[in-house]
């Protein structure tokens, strides 16, 4: 089975979310559709397919987070060596092109949220990085084209500080 890096705040996030979902969010639904359905003539009845249709989105969503929950492989961090970029590593990289240093930590895929700096270990970028150490250039291939970036700075810092 193919294992999913996250760390424990993201493991965290997303049983959370999972139990939410499981325990507060189906109930409320399961009665949005019984008001509904007390409404009448289902064929016609727009609360009833808009409640159906947020049942089936968070049926998905329940789906997917349980697949990340069973491939979940907790990894803290702060237990590795950051001479070189790895999971969970802060880098602060410099755009040849643009000369602007940018800051990332490399997480999983679950908790990546580039306006906060966090990027998944599978995105192009943090895929070029890995492996790199202070000093080194790397291309990488972005949806904006390829950039070339240098690495400035590899460090550990706590998610969040």
């Amino acid at each position: 089975m193919e294992q999913e890096p996250m760390t424990a705040q993201g493991y965290a996030k997303i049983t959370q979310e999972l139990e939410y979902l499981k325990n507060v969010e189906r109930a409320a639904i399961a009665k949005e559709i019984a008001t509904a359905k007390e409404h009448g003539d289902l064929k016609e009845n727009a609360e009833y397919h808009a409640a159906k249709e947020k049942q089936e989105h968070m049926e998905k969503r329940l789906a997917l987070l349980q697949d990340y929950v069973s491939k979940a492989q907790v990894i803290d961090p702060s237990t590795l060596p950051h001479k070189k970029i790895s999971f969970g590593s802060t880098v602060r990289v410099l755009d040849l092109e643009t000369e602007d240093e940018l800051e990332y930590t490399i997480v999983g895929a679950v908790e990546s949220n580039v306006e906060k700096g966090l990027i998944s270990y599978n995105s192009p970028l943090a895929r070029a990085l890995m492996g790199k150490e202070e000093g080194f250039d790397v291309m990488a291939d972005l949806p904006n084209g390829t950039r070339e970036f240098e690495v400035v700075k590899v460090y550990y810092k706590p998610i969040g500080s």
